[in-house]
């Protein structure tokens, strides 16, 4: 099997085997002022939201994950039949192996989300670097493997820069990503990959033209930890050791959501997004919507229904925290009351005064 098609392999498992949680995604310091008189009935209140220009039942993205090994075929089945089920987004991880390896079986563990999902809103993925490389037909070619509906360019510098076998060349992915979101069919969003997306970066990117951010931030999944065992395993201890002290590294989810909804109107907030109250917390913080990737893991091996309960527990979760702050709509929550506390705040002080 390929060296491309055997890292999502890896990464799967290590993900499932290994500690590679962080915390600090800043949603602990933010609390939602309650409505003890919300004058709203529960089950009333509307919960859905448009991304991509499309209707979503709820704020909620799958995000981002897997794809291009046979082994993630089943997981990818189980993530866009619950998507499709349930009316939400969905992600699937990088398509490199899809377009530059021919076989079949590959091919399928992409192909089967629009199989099994043949309404959702499905969006495909690229990575920056990839970019300078391939030309917008070959990004074409990305979105209709999948019947894509938008296309995710991600970010992922500091995983790169752990990998023993990483690109690290990032000259240039800026104009790319500009030409991209000019020329493409569907809509772009850039998103990270667990460091955090900054006001600055997210200014350059809305003046490149992209539709939507999604920032996932630090917290939840470290893909420099990740890295970091695969790098272990090879005997690679140098990297090993860079993938651990940047383990933790990256602007906090709360922070840059906050920072990238400031300069842009579509911004997903994901990145150790863990509940519905998180999701409702980062709407209020700005956000459109938010994402989840870690939490569907175990589930969509289970299967569909596995991953059906958890999106419908969410959906509760957020419809629950909608209710207290006396929020009939999504756009009612962006407007909700909150406070941030504690290290969050210190965070953001700093970035105000310049430090």
């Amino acid at each position: 099997m390929p060296e491309t098609s055997d890292r999502k392999d890896d990464h799967i498992r290590i993900i499932e085997e290994e500690d590679v949680e962080t915390s600090g995604t800043g949603f602990e310091d933010v609390e939602l002022v309650h409505e003890a008189l919300p004058e709203i009935h529960r089950d009333e209140i509307d919960t859905t939201t448009t991304l991509f220009g499309r209707e979503l039942s709820a704020p909620i993205v799958i995000e981002s994950m897997t794809g291009g090994h046979p082994n993630t075929t089943k997981i990818n089945r189980a993530l866009a039949a619950a998507a499709g089920e349930t009316g939400i987004a969905m992600g699937v991880g990088s398509q490199r192996a899809g377009l530059e390896l021919d076989d079949e079986d590959l091919l399928e563990s992409y192909t089967v989300v629009r199989d099994a999902a043949p309404d959702a809103v499905l969006y495909g993925n690229v990575g920056a670097a990839q970019l300078l490389e391939y030309d917008v037909g070959d990004v074409e070619r990305a979105v209709e493997m999948i019947e894509a509906d938008a296309m995710a360019i991600h970010l992922n510098f500091l995983q790169e820069a752990v990998q023993p076998e990483g690109d690290v060349d990032a000259r240039g992915c800026l104009r790319e990503i500009e030409r991209v979101a000019a020329e493409l069919s569907v809509p772009v969003v850039v998103k990270e990959t667990g460091n955090g997306i900054s006001r600055e970066t997210a200014t350059r990117l809305a003046e490149a033209g992209v539709d939507a951010i999604d920032v996932a931030g630090k917290g939840g999944t470290t893909w420099s930890g990740i890295e970091s065992y695969r790098a272990a395993a090879v005997g690679a201890s140098r990297q090993q050791r860079v993938g651990q002290l940047f383990r933790a590294w990256g602007v906090p989810t709360a922070v840059s959501t906050l920072e990238a909804a400031s300069v842009h109107d579509c911004v997903v907030a994901s990145g150790g997004v863990r509940s519905g109250l998180d999701v409702a917390k980062a709407i209020a913080l700005g956000a459109r919507a938010g994402g989840l990737a870690k939490p569907f893991l175990a589930p969509a091996g289970q299967g569909t229904q596995a991953v059906v309960d958890l999106i419908e527990t969410l959906e509760l979760e957020l419809r629950t925290a909608m209710f207290v702050t006396g929020s009939a709509s999504v756009a009612e929550l962006q407007e909700a009351s909150y406070v941030v506390r504690g290290r969050t705040r210190e965070y953001l002080d700093g970035r105000e005064r310049g430090e």
